[in-house]
């Protein structure tokens, strides 16, 4: 195996290790953070994710952000364009299915996509982040492809990560996109 599958290997069983208590005052903690973040605040459009896998849970983030009546997306992997997303807009009536890797997305529905550009925060899944900023997915690369060109709009991202998932170095190749920004229930991280 190779740095990065034995790195994310390692994450994912750290992660998956939390307890449920570790979680919940997670989940509480991020969602605190974000609420006073000044580009969630004035975002109108924000894509995120529902976790999986030991994630950093979003589920209270969604419910924040439909209180402030802010659109919810959420990442559909797209059907005609292997490797890419799409971001459908997701609301309590959203019939979710399970895409080819286990993941609920919403039920694909062409009215209800945001083209990417229009978006104004997207919030990134992630197994391991750095100093940096680099970041290491799950493999399947959906999120580097969807971030490559996001200087040029408006749109910007931030990673959601347990503290746990900060590693002194990630393996990096040529087609990761390094975020912005990651933010861990304790602490913000930025990056240039």
């Amino acid at each position: 195996m190779n740095s990065r599958t034995l790195l994310r290997k390692e994450i994912r069983q750290r992660r998956n290790a939390l307890s449920t208590s570790e979680q919940t005052n997670a989940a509480q903690a991020l969602t605190a953070k974000l609420s006073k973040h000044s580009k969630v605040q004035q975002a109108k459009r924000i894509a995120i994710y529902l976790s999986n896998d030991g994630e950093l849970s979003t589920t209270n983030v969604i419910e924040w952000c439909w209180q402030q009546q802010k659109e919810v997306y959420l990442p559909v992997i797209h059907p005609f364009s292997p490797g890419n997303l799409l971001f459908l807009q997701y609301n309590e009536n959203t019939k979710l299915v399970q895409n080819n890797y286990g993941i609920l997305e919403p039920k694909l529905d062409v009215t209800t996509v945001c083209p990417l550009e229009q978006l104004d925060v997207i919030f990134t899944p992630l197994v391991a982040f750095d100093r940096t900023g680099a970041r290491l997915g799950m493999g399947g690369g959906f999120y580097d492809r969807s971030l490559v060109n996001w200087q040029l709009s408006k749109l910007y991202p931030i990673g959601l990560a347990h503290n746990c998932q900060r590693v002194d170095k990630v393996p990096v190749q040529h087609w990761d996109i390094p975020l912005p920004e990651i933010i861990t229930p304790s602490k913000n991280y930025h990056f240039t």
